[in-house]
């Protein structure tokens, strides 16, 4: 690259660093970017940057393919409902041991690595997550309701941020793993896009950042919609052109959006440094969602 053309990036970059410095930025990690190891450094690059310019940088991290390649190797099958993972009582316990062990310290690991100071998280540590049993029913075609029993599958309640900025004003990153306790003392698997938004929402969050594998929300056509609101989010999911498993994922930026975050993204993890180029560049990447 012309140096001329490494200066114009960095004066490009300089006016969203001081928009963003003091702010708070949640990031949910998941899909290629969590998985493939060539996007490891370039994510924790990104995180380590963004501290380092004064942003308060907060992670909460997916475990799907990790949690069903343990179960596999522990001869259980996997279910699910929806897109929703069946969670009996052996399997929370599966659940919990990847999510907020092995998965988490990885991650934990990976941004210290590359010169940060991560600290892990789950819901269950200071109170962080409550959650409660996350209850599905369906109506067939015959109007008829039917009932499925996820087991130990919760939404959040409430997110009690208190451990979160005791982290972020100390100078470290937390790293949230997606798991809540109920009032019974029972630890519920949230789904990781969920209890991201509801994170950020809590925390007042200048941006929520959500990393997939799709370059955004997508037209009829294909064709990437840069920006959108809550309205036509709404249309967009009645006519069907989002749907599977985009629906969570905008649900969980509406309701980020609904906690007073002021702009939630939907941006392509398979992208090197996506983070960066979704912050400080004009013209960003993926899709805006404005409320």
């Amino acid at each position: 690259m012309d140096p001329k053309d490494r200066a114009a990036t960095l004066v490009e970059a300089l006016p969203y660093m001081q928009r963003f410095a003091d702010k708070t930025i949640v990031v949910k990690y998941g899909g290629a970017a969590q998985v493939q190891k060539e996007l490891h450094a370039p994510f924790a690059q990104d995180i380590i940057l963004l501290k380092y310019i004064g942003i308060n940088i907060v992670v909460v991290h997916g475990g799907g393919p990790q949690i069903g390649d343990t179960l596999t190797k522990l001869g259980k099958a996997s279910e699910f409902v929806e897109g929703l993972r069946v969670t009996d009582e052996e399997t929370v316990g599966v659940v919990e041991m990847v999510l907020a062990g092995s998965t988490n310290k990885g991650i934990v690991r990976l941004i210290n690595q590359h010169g940060g100071k991560a600290v892990g998280l789950s819901g269950s540590d200071a109170g962080l997550t409550s959650a409660t049993k996350l209850t599905l029913s369906r109506t067939g075609d015959d109007g008829a309701e039917t009932q499925y029993d996820l087991g130990q599958v919760g939404e959040v309640s409430r997110v009690d941020p208190a451990i979160i900025l005791h982290l972020t004003g100390g100078g470290f990153i937390p790293v949230i793993a997606p798991l809540g306790v109920g009032e019974d003392g029972k630890v519920y698997n949230i789904n990781a896009d969920s209890a991201a938004g509801a994170v950020a929402g809590a925390l007042g969050a200048e941006k929520f950042i959500l990393l997939t594998d799709v370059p955004g929300i997508l037209d009829e056509e294909g064709g990437l919609m840069s920006t959108l609101n809550r309205d036509d989010i709404n249309g967009l999911k009645a006519s069907g052109v989002i749907k599977g498993g985009m629906l969570p994922k905008v649900d969980a930026c509406l309701g980020a959006l609904a906690g007073g975050v002021n702009k939630a993204h939907i941006v392509d993890g398979r992208v090197p440094h996506a983070v960066l180029l979704e912050l400080f560049t004009d013209e960003g990447i993926g899709t805006e969602i404005l409320a």
